[in-house]
């Protein structure tokens, strides 16, 4: 089937079987491979991208439903060469260890900001529950998170 939909501000148009995730379509069709594969059951995170601005979980969304949809991932936060303002809090307060779950957590901590639910630091953990780091960056996580919505 075709689909048609925008990704990263860029017009697309994929022929997939309709079994196929958004995740494997990034990755694997259109090489965006920022977008990490971590359980494959939508447990840890590493796989969250921006669905009309909400976020999800790649690897459990069919391709297929994303017609006329706006998808946006880690490739598409950055102006440039210029870092978004998460993407430079990680970096400034070392939100990352190994680096495998960067994506998924900016992309969620991105949209924790946009939502602007999450005020206390044990709302942000609520709020950031779904993305797992098994090097237990949290602490920088969350200072990451603060900064970059301009309290920290």
């Amino acid at each position: 089937m075709e689909v048609s939909c925008v990704i990263n501000g860029k017009p697309e148009t994929l022929r997939i079987d309709p079994r196929v995730t958004l995740l494997d379509a990034l990755r694997e069709r259109l090489k965006l491979t920022g977008t990490k594969k971590g359980c494959d059951r939508g447990q840890c995170g590493a796989c969250t991208v921006h669905v009309d601005g909400r976020r999800v979980v790649s690897c459990l969304t069919l391709a297929a439903t994303l017609r006329g949809k706006r998808i946006t991932t880690i490739e598409g936060l950055a102006k440039g060469d210029e870092l978004h303002p998460v993407q430079q809090a990680f970096v400034e307060c070392d939100g990352f260890q190994c680096g495998f779950c960067t994506a998924g957590q900016i992309m969620s901590a991105t949209a924790v900001i946009d939502e602007g639910r999450a005020k206390t630091d044990d709302e942000i953990k609520e709020a950031m529950s779904g993305n797992i780091c098994r090097c237990g960056a949290y602490p920088n996580i969350v200072a990451a998170i603060k900064q970059a919505r301009g309290d920290a």
